[in-house]
């Protein structure tokens, strides 16, 4: 009877007290007849795979040798331990053995499934890839309900940031019924809806500005209107973003009490939604008083005039921060070039009395900062002496924010270093009053390599460049500087060479030194080039097989950073010499055959204060040029390229012996052709011309990197003889790209987007001998505008991407008399420029002329509609 009752008891024991379910609290223990305290004499773990028997017996409360009460609160507390880990599907206690006193337990657990794969449907693989990092879901995981639910949450507010408020999920599970068992699939069906659109942003409580000023100042959540450049989506974060944006502005408008206090999203139906906002203004405050108090560098005065706030205007915590401590030029920044790096100002507002504030800036000076020591790091290739000579920040001097921003400026425009990451980094030294700073740079390689091609007036033209920018001189007989080339002085060396076969050829060589001497920021240059450029018509005419066109030059300057009106100026000098040598060249000039010289002697001033040379967002740059000749005509007598009557009748009497056949009209009209190439031939045998040059830019950033830059240029070809008139070469040839494929040295090309090649230069019409005439380009004065748009796409070390809107006007005129600022060619277009360190600068443009070229072929149909249309432009290597 005795064996019977424990059998019953140990039956009824096992049902009772195994968990069919988390909540336990439900089950009612049966009064099993005979109870007791029994002593654990051993723990056994069944069931279980993944997790060592060990640690799940040391978490479930229980112990060998523990007394427990059977039935007892100890067994109940073990299952709903087990339960509350949320990764078992079934949990039990069983008694395998009494031996007395001795109880013996197994707990019996079945493991949650485990993952197989994880599947996602009803979204495109962009949106599968980043759901899949936020789930970190991986195979082999336990599949819980837990883990279900957080990722159903997760997916969902994946989609409630991107405007999808009604996204639904469906789970599948399905058995993995390979080995090893307990695994299973789990498809998520994702359906994210229509994006859900604003349809009416409402607000309560504004009376002092209206709700249409009020859906202004949010910038990123807006209703739907007819701008279609502004979207109407709800997207969360952006919508937390602009409820911080409408406090600033009731802030800055003087209402510093204003909150939010309730909002409702109001759900019109599956694809729109309502918002309803209510604002709290508070009062309007102004300032009463403002009272500077430890200042004694600066009066109280001078401060004032620096914050530049005025006592009784709208009190603007936003603007009292930046002339604070945000502006170039705030107070703060005043205290900060003075040397007192720890400076700090508190601005406390003391007194409230209706709607005025007084304010009272508590300054601590502190000590003045000397500059210990310069630190550079992150130079892996520009030697150090090259950064350190362009920093206005020199241990012993006196701390200045002010030298700091220049010094990261100058560092910027050697373009050897990435500007967006070259970082300034002030360590003070409390203990002796001093300061280091640290110059964090980022090198980017800016050597370039032009393997390239361009169609112009001569048909294919290929290049093959080459352009050291950070060259080293002076270890050129260092082998082991060749890597592959020596580096890191920032010299510039460049070759270049440009062919199309037999008929153009053109080969430059140059070299800068940017501080000559190594003591003082004076350039060296000198530049070497030579061109070849044969007629195309020599195919079709064989007397111009020998027609050819040369040039021959070569340049060496000096240039000096100027300390007055400031050191952003440069003054530059060059004399050069050029050689022409033209063989029955019909076209481009008024000579077509013999020797041209030019010596010339340039000027330059120019002034640039841009942040950066690739992308600039502030500053300006210009400079005016003259390049001069000396007037070699003034010196002689008048006319003295004129063939004397005996000269002319010895050309006659040659060409009659040569020709005997020919009769005496065909005589004198070959007798006249060679005089007047011989007159020509002396008559620019030195070329003359005086030729001023100026262009400026201006950079301003209108909000974050969207930029705008407003450029202007002007060019006049002038003379000292009118008897001679205007130079042949040095010309301005206006319109298009500004790259033709090939250069052409005696022409400088313009860039005018919207209009052809050089087709808004005027054009005259010489007269030979034989009574035909040749037009040539004639451009002696041009005028251009441009005014950009810009914005960046990608601002990396390896590449530079902007996009960009322009309007751009312009002409060119034959005489100053004909000249006319206002009266210009229109054109406005779109385009993209990248920066690739290893090639340069590259883009493409479209733009449309909205008037008719000054020369070249229009078309009937332009003729007719009075424009020219639209044009795609190429450009490699150069700026707008």
């Amino acid at each position: 009877m005795k064996r019977n009752c424990l059998v019953l008891i140990l039956f009824f024991f096992v049902m009772h007290v195994s968990g069919q379910s988390p909540d336990t609290s439900d089950i009612e223990y049966i009064n099993y007849g005979q109870s007791g305290d029994y002593v654990i004499a051993d723990i056994t773990i069944s069931g279980i795979m993944s997790y060592q028997t060990s640690y799940l017996v040391n978490i479930s409360g229980l112990s060998v040798g523990q007394e427990i009460s059977i039935p007892g609160e100890e067994i109940t507390n073990t299952i709903d331990k087990f339960w509350s880990f949320g990764l078992f599907s079934d949990v039990k206690v069983v008694i395998t053995k009494i031996e007395g006193k001795n109880v013996y337990l197994e707990i019996q657990l079945t493991e949650m499934p485990r993952l197989s794969r994880l599947e996602l449907m009803g979204i495109n693989n962009t949106e599968i890839k980043e759901i899949r990092e936020k789930l970190n879901l991986r195979t082999g995981s336990q599949v819980t309900e837990n883990i279900m639910n957080n990722s159903v949450s997760i997916i969902k507010d994946y989609f409630t940031e991107k405007g999808f408020l009604n996204c639904s999920v469906d789970i599948v599970q399905r058995a993995d019924t390979t080995p090893p068992g307990n695994r299973v699939y789990i498809d998520l069906h994702i359906d994210k809806g229509k994006k859900v659109k604003i349809e009416e942003i409402a607000f309560q409580g504004n009376e002092s500005f209206s709700d249409k000023r009020l859906r202004r100042a949010m910038k990123n959540t807006k209703q739907i209107n007819l701008n279609i450049f502004k979207g109407s989506k709800y997207l969360e974060p952006d919508y937390e973003e602009d409820r911080q944006s409408l406090i600033e502005f009731y802030n800055e408008n003087g209402y510093r009490d204003a909150r939010i206090i309730d909002e409702k999203i109001e759900v019109l139906n599956n694809k729109r939604i309502a918002l309803d906002i209510t604002v709290e203004e508070g009062p309007q405050y102004t300032l009463r008083n403002i009272v500077w108090i430890g200042n004694t560098k600066y009066p109280a005065e001078a401060l004032n005039h620096v914050l530049g706030i005025e006592k009784g205007e709208v009190y603007n915590q936003t603007r009292l921060n930046e002339r604070l401590f945000m502006d170039d030029d705030a107070v703060q920044s005043q205290y900060m070039d003075a040397g007192h790096l720890f400076c700090s100002i508190e601005p406390v507002e003391t007194n409230y009395e209706g709607d005025s504030i007084d304010l009272e800036m508590r300054v601590y000076e502190g000590p003045q900062a000397t500059i210990n020591q310069i630190i550079i790091t992150g130079n892996t290739k520009t030697n150090e002496h090259v950064i350190r000579r362009e920093l206005r920040t020199v241990p012993g001097d006196l701390f200045s924010k002010t030298a700091i921003i220049r010094s990261v400026r100058e560092l910027a425009a050697l373009g050897h270093f990435n500007p967006e990451n070259i970082i300034p980094n002030p360590i003070p030294n409390l203990d002796d009053g001093t300061v280091d700073i640290e110059y964090q740079v980022e090198e980017r390689s800016n050597d370039q390599l032009e393997v390239s091609g361009g169609w112009g007036g001569y048909g294919f033209v290929g290049t093959v460049g080459l352009r050291f920018a950070n060259f080293s001189a002076r270890n050129m007989f260092d082998l082991g500087a060749w890597r592959p080339v020596p580096s890191g002085d920032g010299q510039t060396l460049s070759i270049r060479a440009q062919s199309n076969g037999k008929y153009y050829q053109a080969y430059n060589l140059s070299f800068v030194e940017p501080w000559f001497g190594g003591k003082k920021p004076n350039s060296f240059s000198v530049s070497f080039y030579h061109t070849i450029t044969k007629s195309l018509r020599r195919r079709n005419d064989p007397s111009l097989a020998d027609a050819f066109f040369k040039v021959t030059g070569a340049s060496v300057g000096i240039g000096r950073r100027l300390t007055w009106p400031d050191d952003y100026f440069v003054f530059y000098t060059a004399a050069g010499y050029q050689r022409y040598h033209l063989n029955n060249w019909g076209t481009n000039f008024f000579i077509s055959k013999g020797f041209s010289n030019v010596v010339d002697l340039q000027l330059s001033l120019s002034r640039s204060s841009q942040d950066q040379m690739i992308y600039p967002r502030r500053g300006s740059a210009f400079n005016l040029s003259l390049q001069l000749t000396p007037p070699v005509s003034l010196l002689r007598q008048d006319n003295y390229w004129t063939l004397s009557d005996a000269e002319k009748l010895i050309i006659r009497d040659r060409i009659t012996n040569e020709n005997k056949y020919m009769s005496v009209a065909q005589i004198e009209q070959l007798t006249a052709a060679e005089v007047s190439s011989i007159e020509d031939s002396r008559k620019y045998q030195f070329i003359e011309y005086h030729k001023w040059e100026f262009n400026g830019s201006w950079y301003m950033s209108l909000i974050g990197d969207l930029v705008l830059a407003a450029k202007t240029e002007f060019g006049y070809l002038g003379y000292y003889n009118k008897n001679i008139g205007s130079s042949p070469f040095e010309k301005f040839s206006l319109g298009g790209s500004g790259m033709t494929g090939y250069n052409l040295y005696g022409t400088d090309i313009i860039a005018m987007r919207g209009y052809p090649e050089g087709s808004l230069t005027p054009q005259t019409t010489i007269m030979s001998s034989t009574g035909t005439g040749s037009r040539i380009d004639n451009g002696n004065i041009y005028v251009k505008y441009t005014l950009e748009l810009r914005y960046p796409i990608s601002l990396s070390q390896s590449a530079t991407f902007f996009g960009h809107v322009f309007l751009e006007g312009g002409n060119a005129w034959e005489r100053m008399d004909d000249f006319n600022p206002f009266a210009i060619k229109r054109s406005a277009g779109v385009g993209i420029r990248a920066y690739l360190p290893m090639f340069g600068l590259l883009g493409v443009d479209w733009g449309f002329g909205f008037d008719l070229p000054n020369s070249g072929s229009i078309s009937d149909e332009e003729r007719r509609r009075g424009y020219h249309g639209g044009e795609f432009h190429f450009v490699m290597g150069q700026q707008f």
